[in-house]
Order: C-alpha cells, then structure tokens, then sequence
C-alpha cells in the first residue's frame, strides 16, 4: 500500500486546491478518490468505504485549521453559533461513525451517491433556502447539529454542504455562515474520526498502517499536499469566474456518483 503515496498526495492536493478555490469541503473529492486507490490496492471489498470516510474525516481535522485561522481573522465566525451547536455535532458526529462501522460498503455507497448527487444539483442549480427564521433555541441547535453530524459522518465531509443551508435559512448573513462552518467542521471531523478509529479497533483484514478505520498513509499524504495547495486555490479564486467554476465542479461531482452509482448496479 505503500506504493501508492503518490496518489494520496494527488488526492491532497486536488482536494486542497478545489477547497481553496471553490470553498468547498475536500471529503466530496476524497472519499471517492480514497475508495479508488484502495480498490486498486486489493483491500477487503467489506472495509474499503469505511477506511475511505474514517482517513476523510482525519483528514478534515487538520486541515480545517489553517480554514479556521483565516476566517476568523476577518471576523467571520460566530463563536456563539459554534458554542450552540457543537454538543450535538460532536454526539450526532460520533454516533453516526458508530453507526456507520456496522453498515456495509453496499449501503453506504448508495447513500454517499444519493448525497454527492444533491449537493451536485443543488451547486450546478445555485439553489439556496430562503431566508425565513431566526436560529432556533438550545435544543433546536442541539437537534440541527446531530442532524447535520450524523449525515457529514455517513459520508466524510466537513458539514458545509448541510451547515451553511442551514444557517442561511435562519438568516446568518452569507460571509459569516461559511466561515461558521469552517469552525463546525473542526467538531465534526474530531468526533468522526475518533468514531471510525474506535469502531475499526479490532476489525480484522485491515491494511498494515490502519489505525481502526485511519489509514495513516493516505491521512500524510493528503494533510501535506493539500496545506500547501488550499493556498494557490484560494488566490485563483479572486482572479476566476468562481460560479462558472462551481458548476464544474457540480458537473465533476454529478460524474463520480454516476460512476459510483455504475459501480453498484
């Protein structure tokens, strides 16, 4: 497995690039990349999505923080929005990861493309809430963030495609939901990826370099390029048509669930 670090640290670097250059979360592009390399690696059919979400998850942990820095600089996240609705992240997060190590590849494959196929539409779309409501109370928040930390743990992503909706529908202004998000991601990923490396503890037929279901390898390479490419993609991006660009990352998207979506039929 060894052998294939220099495509973990491709994988990282197109993820890193596309986040900075889009502000999308890499983990659409990782996981279907991650269950790429590793079905080419000849791991058990049964632990390939797992090991693909858990080392996404990981991933996301780290690289969220340089995401985290910049946004708050600018003053673009409210803290106490993250203070709301963290406690229930962190317990829909890690119970979902819980949930999802007993689910199988086969299911969780038909969920990820069901996902990957909305988030594709609703970015080629341009779709958004309405603005309608205020954020709700502590058990609202509470209730929002299971939803959102269960979902983003069955499929490996940071939450932005479910928390930034969310708060635009409760009337957060745009610039500060996504940079909000960038801190809810943080959440997420530490209780996804503790939820996958502890439901992957004693599992058998893991690859050498697993911890639960982390593959650290790919979790090196994708931290490391992806850093020093989130970056350049952020620069770009003031000097591009970003819609334009979105709508083909929506079409690129749209394209790995159809080619998941072959795979399963």
């Amino acid at each position: 497995m060894l052998s294939y670090l220099p495509a973990f640290l491709a994988v990282g670097a197109v993820a890193g690039f596309l986040a900075g250059l889009l502000g999308v979360g890499g983990g659409l592009i990782v996981v279907p990349a991650l269950v790429f390399v590793f079905e080419h690696a000849a791991v058990a059919p049964q632990h390939v999505l797992h090991l693909a979400l858990g080392t996404s998850l990981a991933s996301i942990l780290f690289t969220s923080l340089s995401s985290i820095r910049s946004h708050h600089a600018r003053g673009a996240v409210n803290w106490a929005i993250v203070r709301a609705i963290s406690p229930g992240i962190l317990l829909g997060t890690f119970g979902g990861a819980t949930v999802a190590g007993q689910i199988s590849t086969l299911g969780l494959k038909w969920f990820f493309v069901a996902f990957a196929t909305l988030v594709g539409l609703q970015m080629f779309t341009g779709t958004k809430p309405r603005a309608a409501r205020e954020l709700p109370g502590g058990a609202g928040m509470f209730a929002a963030g299971g939803a959102i930390g269960m979902i983003s743990s069955f499929v490996g992503i940071g939450g932005g495609s479910l928390s930034v909706p969310f708060m635009s529908w409760c009337n957060v202004a745009i610039h500060q939901a996504v940079g909000t998000s960038a801190a809810i991601g943080f959440p997420i990923a530490l209780a996804g990826a503790l939820g996958y490396l502890a439901n992957g503890w004693a599992v058998n037929g893991l690859p050498a370099g697993a911890l639960g279901f982390v593959y650290l390898p790919a979790l090196a390479g994708i931290v490391l390029t992806s850093v020093l490419t989130a970056g350049s993609g952020a620069r770009l991006a003031h000097r591009m048509p970003v819609m334009q660009l979105k709508k083909l990352f929506a079409l690129l998207l749209l394209l790995m669930a159809a080619k998941m979506l072959w795979s399963l039929l």
